[in-house]
């Protein structure tokens, strides 16, 4: 059956902050998705997990297992505010240093694959040294990735730096490692296909071989947040048969809490649209 031929992980923001992870746990399986996504942005708390104690992040993992979800995948956004290619020399070593530590208390917990954000910078202009500096230190990264066994991918994000996979295939030819690859968000792409006037499943063929895992989100042109699914324009359906053609079954919903009375609802919903679309594009590809 189709049913278990994918995996459905659901974006740890899609519930309120703080409620602790036996409770994101529970609902994730009582919502109708398979796994958790753990989120470690730029905000202080998520980046302090980096530095639990292995008694910690231990306790997490039993506590999945125990409820039977795995937190299989990562998404790093804390390198927006830290990026591996700043003009300042303080903040790409604080941003190797979150990607050493993200790394490490992945191998840990058992993530497979850590999402990066596919930002040279952020917070600052990007230019010529902005990029050679992410090149250097993204081949550090990967390097380590694989000493752990960990695979580091792409996100295709809402700036012109990587808002394609065939932007973030650039680098991944450069560096040209098992260990890094491309982990779309099939929203952000539909935007950038309106900018370009270019089309998504061209630009999901453009990493063949290379995507791990894809993010199932609602956007519209110029908004890449706080939609309600179904109410956009991500081609869904068009987007997870080309996915699936080339062997993806990783599939994460990527959306958030934004203050709902019916979390669990707004959840289960959610859950049901996406495995609505997933398993109508596998029967089709």
């Amino acid at each position: 059956m189709v049913m278990a031929e994918y995996s459905l992980g659901l974006y740890e923001k899609a519930m309120p902050a703080g409620i602790g992870f036996p409770a994101m746990l529970e609902l994730t399986a009582r919502c109708g998705f398979d796994r958790l996504e753990i989120s470690i942005d730029e905000s202080d708390g998520r980046l302090d997990r980096l530095d639990w104690e292995p008694r910690q992040v231990e306790a997490l993992r039993s506590l999945s297992v125990g409820v039977g979800v795995p937190i299989r995948t990562m998404c790093l956004s804390g390198h927006r505010r830290f990026p591996m290619g700043s003009h300042d020399p303080q903040v790409r070593v604080r941003s190797i240093e979150i990607m050493q530590k993200a790394i490490r208390f992945s191998a840990h917990l058992g993530v497979s694959i850590i999402q990066l954000a596919g930002y040279d910078v952020y917070y600052e202009p990007g230019d010529a040294q902005t990029r050679a500096y992410f090149a250097e230190n993204l081949a550090a990264a990967v390097a380590y990735a694989a000493q752990h066994g960990v695979v580091l991918a792409f996100e295709t994000m809402e700036t012109s730096f990587m808002d394609t996979v065939a932007k973030s295939m650039v680098y991944v030819k450069q560096i040209d490692s098992p260990w890094l690859g491309v982990y779309p968000d099939i929203g952000n792409l539909q935007n950038a296909a309106v900018v370009y006037g270019s089309n998504v499943m061209d630009d999901i063929a453009s990493g063949a071989g290379h995507l791990f895992a894809a993010h199932l989100k609602e956007t519209v042109p110029g908004v890449y947040r706080d939609l309600a699914f179904g109410t956009g324009h991500t081609p869904y359906q068009e987007a997870i048969r080309a996915l699936w053609r080339q062997g993806v079954r990783m599939y994460t919903g990527e959306f958030w809490y934004n203050g709902e009375d019916d979390v669990a609802d707004n959840i289960t919903r959610s859950a049901q649209f996406l495995r609505q679309r997933i398993e109508e594009a596998a029967l089709a590809a």
